[in-house]
């Protein structure tokens, strides 16, 4: 199945770079991530070395990204600012159907180590596992 159209633009972006500038696009992202309004219930990524939390709401057919991570991790917060810029918006079947391993031949696996990436890969798990409930 094709990932959400944002996401895949993100993920065409990345590939397009050389490796020494894919990490500058990277922290770009990092940058685009807001902080939480006040009430919003954050659930800890517990598989990620760094504090990563983050909620994924369903309103009015639409999938809503809330995201928690200190500055000091930038590499961490890129991943919620790339979650965030190619899922916020999408239908919630959308964001279920993107496989846990969509950044796959983008080139992060140049940048990133193998537990990094799971990180990744187990916020997506995780926000969609909140989609899911949502739904039900």
């Amino acid at each position: 199945m094709a990932l959400p159209k944002k996401l895949q633009e993100a993920l065409d972006l990345i590939r397009a770079m050389p490796k020494e500038l894919k990490a500058q696009v990277l922290l770009e992202y990092a940058k685009k991530v807001p902080t939480p309004p006040p009430g919003v219930e954050l659930e800890r990524v517990h598989e990620c070395q760094t504090p990563f939390f983050l909620r994924a709401e369903v309103e009015g057919g639409r999938v809503r990204l809330y995201f928690f991570v200190p500055d000091e991790a930038p590499t961490v917060k890129a991943f919620a600012g790339l979650l965030k810029e190619g899922l916020e918006g999408e239908p919630p079947e959308a964001v279920l159907s993107v496989p846990p391993t969509f950044y796959q031949g983008a080139g992060l696996e140049e940048l990133l180590t193998p537990l990094r990436l799971r990180g990744l890969e187990a916020a997506l798990l995780r926000l969609q596992g909140q989609v899911q409930r949502a739904l039900s």
